[in-house]
């Protein structure tokens, strides 16, 4: 199906540009939210009326998504959620938790400019895109730990996990008297001695 794109879209093109997409991509993405027009001869010749209304309108949405992403860009959000020994969350985070996050430390973000490829799953710092414009991208670091202290160290760049996992194999060890009876406890002996004496 032919469009013509009524504003960028990342791997398709710029304003006016018109692209032949799936009819399914037109339908059900393009068209409902205002990205495109159909390519027929009416809709070009309307679009070209319409052309220089329509990029001074995207220059003016461009220019406050700038402004907004100097405050947005580089900012840093600690999230605590529960996780497993291995650093698997127990459930994920997604666009709309993020959203709720950046939102509450006072930046202006919509679920819908959250760029997440897939949900997030495991514990660690993660670099989110922030798309407050299609012109305009930024990134939020994002620190998902189990308590505050844990977000610090990861934050200081210490593998939580890796951490963890060592102190697990250093592990517990027993004091090996090599004159012990074969199914005696330390605390065995001392209570005989103590009864001796």
């Amino acid at each position: 199906m032919e469009i013509i794109l009524l504003e960028r879209v990342e791997k398709l093109g710029g304003i006016g540009d018109v692209v032949n997409v799936k009819p399914g991509f037109a339908r059900n993405f393009l068209l409902p939210r205002g990205k495109a027009l159909r390519a027929s001869e009416a809709n070009k010749k309307k679009f070209e009326a319409d052309r220089a209304r329509i990029e001074a309108e995207n220059a003016k949405r461009r220019d406050i998504a700038r402004s907004d992403a100097k405050d947005v860009d580089g900012a840093s959000v600690v999230m605590i959620r529960q996780a497993s020994q291995t650093g698997q969350l127990f459930g994920s985070v997604a666009a709309r938790d993020l959203a709720e996050v950046l939102v509450a430390g006072g930046h202006k973000v919509a679920k819908s400019q959250i760029v997440l490829d897939k949900p997030i799953k495991t514990l660690g710092i993660h670099d989110v895109k922030v798309a407050l414009h299609p012109e305009v991208v930024v990134v939020v670091k994002v620190n998902i730990a189990r308590s505050p202290e844990e977000a610090e160290l990861q934050a200081k760049g210490v593998d939580v996990n890796a951490d963890l996992f060592e102190r697990e194999e250093a592990g517990f060890t027993e004091a090996f008297d090599p004159g012990a009876e074969p199914g005696t406890l330390p605390v065995d002996e001392v209570l005989e001695e103590a009864s001796e004496g």
